[in-house]
């Protein structure tokens, strides 16, 4: 006897009905997020080792070059958005894909300072480009399905993420493997996945996407920067993404202090990993039946500001080992709670923010504005691990910054998770 419609609707999301329940061009893309983080995360980890063991730079030229990757990046997500609203996603994507399998190829046969930083700069710019692009047409389609009462916009936009964070788990694996051979191996595998992309790309997406219109007009950066609304936005994703950030700055400096090693630190990451792989999709059903996309986001950035203070409160003890490692695992664990409920929040709230016809633009800036406040915001973390300040220090000022940045969310009304937005 089939289920009355009542129960089918009720039926627990699952990774594999929701992307069945996707049109072509949105499981491409989805599809797409998975091999970008294949490929980039195969190579992304080990690229700090080799640059201070094979080509023999020194500390504060690796921390450089690493640092201009992430600027040639993020920093301009705001271009590669402006481009995607100018000239559509395709195009954009294609190039994206080129230049990042020449920035992989150069890489790999890199051996002078000069030449490393010239390719590193191009793998960044190449993801400045494609990232966007593909970011906001995701977007753009999770709005459509919601209006189209086919389930809100969360839904995608968190399958998205399990995407992203599938592959950011699946490449370091790949790497290491291929690392057994040379790191130029490694370099041209991730460059060979970006050849699969783009041959597929190529091939599926279309020239022209029904609904995307290109915007010829110009003066949209100028009023995108006085969308105070919007800016308010970036400044409270900025805090989290400036407390995801951690994972790579203070967290393993306080796991060697716990354990004596970074071996815990692999498994924190693969906790977190699976947390997102498995929970996501439940997390924002949750979310998507309580709360609009302000309360999600405010419940998600308090859940990562207690993380932030569990490490602060334990920390004076001074406890050492696996009783040691304790508030970490408890710090990862609400930081990627948070996180499933934040990032999928904020970039369904920007089709709600953005001008007509620049989805793209503001998509990038999201990524722009926000990846800038991580870089001061950064820089001023890394100083205070160089005082003599007490160590619980850094970790109650982010947990009080994460907490604060609740209080920029926009006030005004926009569409919720499972409400219809606005046109």
């Amino acid at each position: 006897m089939p289920e009355p419609e009542s129960r089918l609707k009720r039926r627990p999301a699952t990774l594999l009905r929701t992307f069945a329940s996707f049109s072509p061009l949105l499981r491409l893309l989805v599809l797409t997020q998975l091999a970008f983080n294949i490929g980039f995360f195969a190579v992304l980890p080990f690229l700090a080792e080799h640059l201070g063991t094979a080509i023999g730079m020194a500390g504060w030229l690796v921390g450089l070059v690493l640092g201009l990757r992430t600027f040639s990046q993020q920093g301009l997500f705001v271009v590669g958005g402006a481009l995607a609203d100018r000239y559509g996603v395709r195009p954009v994507v294609l190039a994206g894909c080129v230049l990042r399998i020449a920035g992989f190829g150069w890489l790999g046969y890199a051996r002078t300072t000069g030449t490393v930083v010239a390719a590193v700069l191009l793998i960044g710019f190449a993801a400045a480009l494609f990232s966007p692009a593909v970011e906001s047409e995701v977007a753009r389609q999770a709005v459509c399905r919601e209006e189209a009462g086919d389930g809100p916009r969360t839904h995608v936009l968190a399958l998205f993420t399990v995407a992203g964070q599938a592959g950011a788990f699946l490449g370091p694996f790949l790497g290491a493997l291929l690392l057994a051979v040379d790191f130029r191996a490694v370099c041209l595998t991730g460059a060979g996945v970006f050849v699969l992309v783009l041959a597929g790309h190529a091939w599926l997406l279309p020239q022209r996407v029904p609904g995307r219109a290109r915007i010829r007009s110009r003066g949209g950066l100028r009023r995108l920067a006085r969308h105070r609304g919007f800016l308010s936005l970036c400044c409270a994703y900025g805090a989290y993404l400036l407390a995801y950030n951690q994972l790579y700055q203070l967290l393993p400096a306080e796991v060697e202090r716990a354990a004596g090693s970074q071996t815990p630190l692999a498994w924190l990451f693969a906790l977190s990993s699976l947390l997102v792989v498995t929970a996501q999709l439940p997390v924002t059903r949750w979310a998507a039946d309580r709360l609009d996309l302000r309360r999600s986001m405010t419940t998600g950035l308090l859940l990562i500001s207690a993380g932030f203070a569990v490490v602060a409160a334990a920390r004076p003890a001074g406890w050492t080992g696996t009783v040691g490692l304790l508030p970490v695992a408890g710090y990862v664990v609400l930081l990627t709670l948070g996180q499933m409920l934040v990032a999928p929040a904020a970039r369904a709230w920007v089709p709600d923010l953005a001008e007509d016809g620049r989805l793209g633009l503001y998509t990038g800036a999201l990524s722009s504005v926000s990846g800038l406040i991580v870089l001061i915001g950064s820089a001023a973390t890394g100083s205070l691990l160089d005082t003599t300040l007490p160590p619980a220090v850094p970790w109650l000022l982010l947990a009080t910054i994460t907490a604060t940045a609740t209080a920029l969310l926009p006030h005004r009304p926009t569409a919720g998770a499972g409400a219809k937005p606005r046109s």
